[in-house]
């Protein structure tokens, strides 16, 4: 399970920085779009953390 949460963390991370690179190049809605970036990164953050503790070992 943990390279499942891993891999998702991961593509969550990938995605938001997408977002915030592409947000600029945008004509409307920049601030939404960076903003999401923003949220994808800090949940890609917070799923190692909270969701997957840490070892035993």
């Amino acid at each position: 399970m943990n390279v499942v949460a891993t891999i998702i963390a991961m593509g969550f991370f990938v995605f938001g920085m997408w977002l915030m690179g592409t947000a600029p190049e945008l004509a409307s809605f920049q601030a939404a779009v960076f903003f999401g970036g923003i949220l994808s990164v800090a949940l890609a953050v917070a799923i190692p953390t909270t969701l997957l503790g840490h070892s035993e070992s």
